[in-house]
């Protein structure tokens, strides 16, 4: 059993990582682990021969009886387990007023993921101390620099403030959408469906991939199911093989594509994305994908925040976690008119999974969502001070908002900044206009 090159550093290093995240990942999925996590606390394996014993052991392991979840990375099963049928809208838009959702999309995706971008990772805690530093609480623009750096500033704040200041993503330094893996990947949708069209497969997303995406670009689940398909094992073996990351955040990012394409068609939407994330994730990493590919079909078709949810909800099985979380969140916007209330709630619950997850990062997004009420900046703003993994969820929040709305409907101080342009390490997309990849992806819509 040979581990995969994920980090940087010594091999016995990179082998204990691999373990803890795989441990925890197996706990997550309701699999009796004690004996491995006794053995791995109490720093039994020390040789890389002993890391891939207990990572042996763990596939070994068997579920435990009181796991009270129901989850399949089948697609036929992941049918029979949705709450209802999804619903299909009737679309009716001119082709003018289609372009301009899609483009919406485009323009709110860039625009969300931007303004999380210079925060990625950073705790809700830390968002706030930035922006009272910079008399920027609550978001309302951009990530702004700090002028002046307070005297007794945590060293945090100061190495922070004084690379920000340098980059290209701090209001009045933008100059257009940077590259991002976030915009990427939706890059890369478009890429697949052009050169292989509707009927693409999961191992035509793995061709695209080996294609036209540097392998050094690209992290966690998707790395490894990189890494697995040049050692030539395929889907869905890809999604499973030595890759504990494959309930992470990596393909609820790549869902939206599949969502611009299908206006109204919540349920192909899901299913194009089925394709996409089976490659390299497995449960709730695919439902993720499935969830926020259904609600951007749904923003074509509504404007209450409340049914695109429902969408979402439609496609994905209906005692999994990530249904449970979505479930969760929504009764706690009921109970708090808060959203800071309802995010304290959501942490107390899910805070236990690693910030790039899918599933806090799903109920991220949905407190924007919810308490943003159907307005742009405050719905992303929201995203993105709540902390977590803040430029993806800025996006997939920015997204859905941007379909719903339109482009025209968007504020100009998040559009005007990105001057139509974007950057991308995707292999013939390099320097893009948005306007363009908005144009290509109402062509392939059009036909679906």
């Amino acid at each position: 059993m040979s581990l995969p090159y994920i980090y940087v550093g010594d091999k016995l290093k990179r082998a204990e990582r691999l373990l803890e995240h795989e441990l925890a990942q197996r706990k997550q999925e309701g699999y009796d682990v004690a004996e491995v996590e006794k053995n791995f606390l109490e720093g039994k394996a020390k040789t890389i021969l002993e890391f891939e014993e207990l990572l042996k052991e763990l596939e070994r392991a068997t579920m435990s009886p009181d796991f009270k979840y129901s989850e399949s990375s089948d697609l036929e099963k992941i049918k029979a387990e949705r709450p209802k049928e999804p619903e299909k809208f009737e679309v009716v838009l001119s082709e003018s007023d289609l372009y301009d959702k899609i483009y919406g999309g485009w323009l709110g995706r860039c625009g969300g993921n931007l303004l999380g971008k210079p925060v990625e990772g950073w705790s809700k805690e830390r968002i706030e101390e930035y922006l009272r530093v910079a008399n920027a609480y609550p978001l309302k623009n951009y990530f702004p620099p700090i002028a002046q750096i307070p005297e007794g500033a945590p060293e945090w704040l100061v190495k922070s403030a004084q690379a920000l200041a340098k980059s290209k993503i701090v209001l009045g330094r933008i100059d257009g959408m940077v590259r991002d893996d976030d915009l990427d990947y939706t890059i890369i949708g478009l890429h697949i469906l052009e050169r292989f069209g509707l009927d693409f497969k999961t191992m035509h997303v793995g061709s695209a991939w080996l294609s036209v995406l540097p392998y050094r670009e690209v992290h966690t689940a998707e790395r490894v199911a990189y890494k697995n398909l040049v050692n030539e094992i395929l889907p869905p073996d890809s999604a499973a093989y030595m890759n504990p990351y494959r309930e992470w955040i990596g393909a609820q990012i790549r869902a939206d594509m599949w969502g611009y394409v299908t206006p109204g068609m919540p349920e192909r939407g899901a299913e194009f994305a089925y394709r996409d994330a089976s490659l390299s994730h497995t449960k709730n990493g695919i439902y993720s994908e499935m969830f926020v590919s259904a609600m951007i079909s749904g923003s074509f078709a509504t404007k209450s925040i409340n049914e695109i949810i429902q969408v979402g909800l439609s496609v994905i099985p209906k005692k999994s976690r990530l249904a449970e979380a979505v479930c969760d969140v929504v009764a706690w916007s009921k109970e708090y008119d808060n959203w800071e209330d309802a995010w304290r709630k959501m942490m107390d619950k899910y805070g236990r999974y690693h910030w790039v997850h899918t599933i806090n990062n799903a109920a991220v997004v949905l407190l924007g969502l919810i308490y943003g009420r159907g307005d742009y900046e405050r719905s992303i703003a929201i995203s993105v001070m709540s902390g977590l993994d803040t430029d993806c969820n800025g996006a997939t929040t920015g997204s859905i908002l941007g379909v719903m709305l339109g482009a025209e409907a968007l504020p100009d101080k998040w559009v005007n900044p990105l001057n139509d342009q974007l950057e991308s390490f995707v292999i013939g997309f390099s320097k893009s206009q948005i306007s363009d990849l908005a144009k290509r992806t109402l062509a392939i819509a059009i036909k679906c």
